[in-house]
């Protein structure tokens, strides 16, 4: 049989089944008692009629009966056959009744099966007669099943009634979690407020409570991703716009060097439009993982150090800067390694992209204690202090900044930092007089 899958059916079910199985249970156990003390009563005056037929001198069929019915008065003769024996086998009584018992005598108690029934028989032996008292079983059986039915009527009454409490306290109980249920179906896709905890059982507050702070951080998400969508909408337009403007100049360029002026513009043009989509998939990524709960694993920072300069020596080399490792300490952090390549490489090509021609950029790895700093130093102009926080933000730039940049750098660096629970912090390099960032994770 196929178990319900609802709660409350499977409460229901399985509570009236218990309630079943003990009326049952006490219906055995009651039975069982009243034949057991129906045995012991029966067996007493069996044994008190046997001893009062018992005679040091052979007794009359008439005064068997008289001692038989004086037995009978005191409610102890119940269907019984008695029979009385000579030494030498000679029947010399038997009962009205059509039972036949054997002539041979087991003496005490014993059961005896005979005319297709079972007797109890009590036996006992004198220097002058055999005397057997016996009763059929059935007898016992039909008593102590009225005393079982005595005892389970009330039971009997009681458990419709037990049983509609039974519905009503679990229908009741459950009722909380229907009303949960019917909130959160009638709700529209948009609609992500908290759930009632109002009158929850103490088993269903927490499932509610997580619920909760589920929908907190998918109406989180979605905001962000309404953010960013409205933001790089914003950020599109205006190089797509140039991008038009160039074109339009292109089309109407009239010599070589206007036309050769024009193209060298627009190429300028794609590949800052190209850089921006290009840090917009990558800030996408970012959040996507982080939502999706990427796996971590060990990561050695000085080797990816290492990797990322030999990556963006070529642009280095290009622009005329000095990149170079300037100190790595053997140290690793769990964390994700594609995200902590982005994070670094967007360091130090930042770093790359605001140092004039013939600076310096360098890279340390430094574990100090429980603690791993990762640092980027440049010769750069630096950021003022009053700008530092806002750099962080999407597409912000500094003003007067002449590197062309999407704005999007640093939100994706300090976004893959805050998952990796790292500070991110901005200074001015002692060294190299311009901008330090710097990168603390915990060993």
């Amino acid at each position: 049989m196929k178990v319900t899958h609802s709660l409350r059916g499977r409460l229901l079910w399985f509570l009236l089944a218990a309630i079943t199985i003990a009326a049952l249970a006490q219906a055995s156990i009651a039975y069982r008692t009243a034949l057991h003390d129906a045995d012991q009563i029966f067996d007493y005056h069996m044994q008190q009629m046997a001893l009062s037929l018992r005679s040091g001198t052979p007794l009359s069929n008439t005064e068997v009966r008289e001692r038989m019915e004086a037995n009978a008065e005191g409610g102890g003769n119940d269907d019984m056959v008695v029979q009385m024996w000579s030494p030498d086998g000679v029947q010399m009584f038997h009962s009205v009744s059509r039972a036949r018992l054997p002539q041979r005598a087991v003496l005490g108690f014993s059961n005896v099966k005979a005319n297709g029934t079972v007797y109890r028989v009590f036996s006992i032996q004198t220097a002058n007669q055999t005397v057997q008292v016996a009763q059929d079983l059935a007898v016992r059986r039909n008593m102590a099943g009225n005393l079982a039915l005595r005892t389970l009527g009330p039971i009997a009454v009681m458990m419709p009634i037990l049983m509609l409490v039974v519905w009503w306290v679990v229908s009741g109980s459950l009722e909380p979690v229907a009303r949960v249920r019917s909130q959160v179906a009638s709700r529209q896709a948009d609609d992500l407020s908290p759930v009632s905890e109002a009158g929850l059982p103490d088993e269903v507050r927490p499932l509610v409570q997580e619920l909760n702070l589920l929908f907190g951080r998918v109406r989180t998400a979605f905001d962000a991703q309404q953010n960013f969508v409205a933001d790089a909408a914003h950020e599109l337009r205006t190089p797509l716009a140039a991008l038009k403007l160039q074109a339009q100049s292109l089309d109407r360029a009239d010599n070589p060097d206007a036309r050769k002026l024009a193209v060298a513009r627009l190429t300028a043009g794609i590949d800052r439009a190209t850089r921006l989509v290009e840090q917009l998939l990558v800030l996408a990524r970012q959040e996507a993982s982080a939502a999706g709960g990427a796996a971590t694993r060990p990561v050695d920072l000085s080797d990816l150090a290492r990797r990322t300069v030999a990556d963006l020596a070529g642009v280095a080399a290009a622009k005329g800067v000095d990149v170079g490792v300037q100190q790595a300490d053997a140290a690793s952090v769990d964390g994700q390694p594609d995200a902590l390549q982005i994070l670094l490489r967007n360091l130090v090509d930042n770093a790359i992209k605001y140092t004039p021609a013939g600076g310096t950029v360098d890279i340390s790895v430094l574990a100090e204690g429980d603690t791993v700093v990762v640092r980027v130093e440049d010769s750069g102009p630096g950021i003022p202090v009053e700008e530092r926080e806002r750099v962080f933000d999407r597409f912000y730039r500094v003003a007067g900044s002449e590197a062309a940049g999407s704005g999007l750098g640093l939100a994706i660096i300090k976004a893959i930092a805050e998952r990796h629970g790292a500070t991110l912090t901005l200074g001015q390099s002692e060294r190299l007089g311009g901008l330090a960032a710097s990168v603390a994770f915990k060993a």
